[in-house]
């Protein structure tokens, strides 16, 4: 990253606050849909880094555990602004949504009736053609030969036949090792990665906080109190599951409902509204805080959850970033990086059909919409926020 003084610093933490401020009131759709907004803003709209580096960041967020979108953004503010704009484009992009939730928990109006599920489904629509866009942009620059098309067209295959965390970690993992394998890093024409700033020895001391509280935490809530005991809960979760908001719920419910933190009932309420927010699912975490049965409740709890399932994310971002980024500027490494970002682009394509075409397209008419605000996207280079803004209206209507 280039030097700047104070003010400028200042400034670029601004930027990064409002720009993820506009995704985080408009970013529907999951945490694909997410990938495809950031890379619209960020790569193609602001020209923060391209797409091959935009990639690798994607890439990393994938191996580490946590909230996938979020830990890209929150390396997107990293790179950017540096640790304040980590925290900003975190606070930015997480904290809409979290609001809206706890506010559900308080007993606001619920997201219900024919109107508000009509735009969301319109919303849903309008993630499809971002993610379509997304895919086909990065699929033009990361796969533009035959060796790393047919690695990502494994990817999908492989992808739609195994769909779990694990086997996307395998996949990453394969195309890094054809990459090092069948691919030249002369191919990677004039990318030049971007600069983590954070040194190596921070990284390894924020590694080593990770395990420590990990281990730690669980020795100490068993003589603490219930706010401590939540923080371990959330804190594990978001530091152990692979695969995004969909597969913390389990392991979330394993460890509330039987303690009686908080009923079954007003456990899967809270989920269900989550899905007509924007911003990330990770967010629930908030509305269970604010509507725990025993201990810290309200503000406070929804504090003490959303924090513990974040933390471990600003944990590993910045702990492993300077070492994968290291990786990028050695021959091997870049090659296997091209065979990982050839997997990437094979995942999101999966992505793009199961979950983000088979949950909203269910009729002609879908399919029409979805096609409408592609080409609004792709051909009239009209911004997201429009598109998202005219799909929700659309999907009223047809509602």
């Amino acid at each position: 990253m280039r030097g700047c003084g104070r003010g400028d610093k200042l400034g670029g933490v601004a930027e990064v606050f409002r720009a993820f401020l506009k995704l985080g009131l408009t970013s529907f759709g999951g945490p694909v849909a997410h990938l495809g907004y950031f890379r619209e803003e960020f790569v193609q709209r602001r020209r923060w880094l391209d797409d091959r580096a935009y990639v690798d960041l994607v890439a990393l967020a994938q191996f580490l555990p946590g909230p996938a979108s979020s830990q890209v953004g929150m390396g997107l503010g990293l790179m950017r602004a540096g640790l304040p704009g980590m925290v900003a484009a975190w606070a930015a992009f997480t904290l809409p949504s979290a609001l809206i939730l706890v506010a559900v928990a308080y007993g606001a109006a619920a997201l219900r009736g024919p109107a508000v599920q009509g735009i969301t489904h319109g919303l849903m629509i309008a993630a499809v053609a971002v993610v379509a866009e997304a895919v086909l942009g990065m699929a033009r620059k990361l796969t533009p030969d035959w060796p790393r098309g047919l690695a990502a067209a494994f990817a999908v295959v492989m992808s739609l036949l195994m769909p779990s965390a694990f086997s996307q970690i395998g996949l990453l993992v394969a195309g890094g090792l054809f990459g090092f394998a069948f691919l030249t890093a002369g191919d990677l024409g004039q990318h030049v990665p971007l600069a983590s700033p954070i040194g190596r020895r921070a990284g390894a001391v924020l590694i080593a906080v990770f395990f420590a509280l990990l281990f730690l935490l669980p020795v100490l809530a068993a003589e603490g109190g219930a706010g401590l005991q939540l923080f371990d809960i959330f804190y594990r979760a978001g530091a152990l599951v692979f695969g995004g908001g969909h597969v913390v719920l389990p392991l979330l419910e394993s460890d509330l409902v039987p303690r009686g933190f908080i009923s079954r009932d007003a456990f899967l309420a809270g989920y269900g509204a989550a899905q007509a927010v924007p911003g990330p699912l990770f967010t629930f975490s908030a509305y269970v805080g604010a509507a725990l049965d025993q201990g810290p409740r309200g503000l406070a709890g929804a504090a003490i959850c959303l924090a513990g399932m974040f933390a471990s994310s600003f944990l590993l971002m910045p702990g492993v970033m300077p070492f994968w980024l290291r990786l990028s500027h050695l021959a091997g490494p870049r090659a296997a990086l091209m065979g990982v970002n050839a997997a990437v682009v094979g995942i999101l394509g999966a992505a793009f059909y199961s979950p983000v075409v088979t949950s909203a397209i269910h009729a002609p008419a879908d399919a029409a919409l979805a096609v409408a605000a592609w080409a609004l996207l792709a051909l009239a280079k009209a911004p997201a926020w429009a598109v998202v803004i005219a799909c929700g209206v659309a999907g009223l209507v047809i509602s």
